[in-house]
């Protein structure tokens, strides 16, 4: 019997946080291979749960949902570590008992592993969204390396854009490819913003 069980509910929710914040601690492991480029998996959760979001609209699926599957479907690794492409050939860990195990007690295992099972079980229209919002928010990381010279970026990404499911998907993915990462900020002044040394209008 572990000595977490005789603590209360929400002692046990108080402790999922704590174990939510180790997502900011856990790197993506998988530019180590990239050679540029880094963020973590509560960053990488947070972005792909707004993909989901914007998608699912797009497909007219339910998108509260959507941003639900992202949100969570990376939280096992709190536990596990984030395990790329190539540590997956030799490796195996158990996400769906890690993640019991963590929201064991909080009051949250109706509710929590039932979006790792959908997520794994790929059957419904909002899993497959969620499916391609994780890869988008790879695609726009590749993208910006991409862009700012790491020629490997290309690679991942003709490989990221093949893992596509839905139409939606695709279609944003081929917009993130066409699209510079920059564009957002540098073009969204009128055309000599930039020329001003000190911000005044002349």
């Amino acid at each position: 019997m572990s000595k977490l069980d005789s603590r209360s509910q929400l002692t046990r929710l108080a402790d999922f946080l704590f174990e939510c914040g180790m997502l900011r601690k856990t790197p993506r492991s998988g530019y180590q291979f990239l050679g540029t480029g880094a963020e973590n998996v509560a960053e990488h959760s947070f972005r792909t749960a707004i993909i989901g979001f914007a998608l699912a609209r797009r497909a007219g699926a339910d998108a509260q949902r959507t941003a639900m599957l992202c949100l969570f479907h990376d939280l096992p690794e709190a536990r596990t570590g984030d395990f790329n492409y190539v540590n997956k050939v030799y490796n195996r860990c158990d996400e769906a008992r890690a993640l019991a195990d963590a929201v064991a007690g909080t009051g949250l295992e109706d509710a929590v592993p039932p979006l790792h099972d959908e997520l794994a079980a790929n059957a419904s229209a909002e899993a497959r969204l969620a499916h391609d919002a994780d890869q988008l928010d790879l695609m726009l990381n590749l993208k910006e390396q991409a862009d700012l010279g790491n020629r490997y970026a290309d690679k991942w990404l003709a490989a990221a854009k093949e893992r596509l499911r839905t139409p939606q998907g695709v279609e944003l993915g081929l917009t993130i490819l066409d699209t510079d990462h920059a564009d957002w900020w540098f073009l969204g002044q009128d055309d000599a913003w930039w020329e001003r040394k000190g911000g005044g209008r002349k």
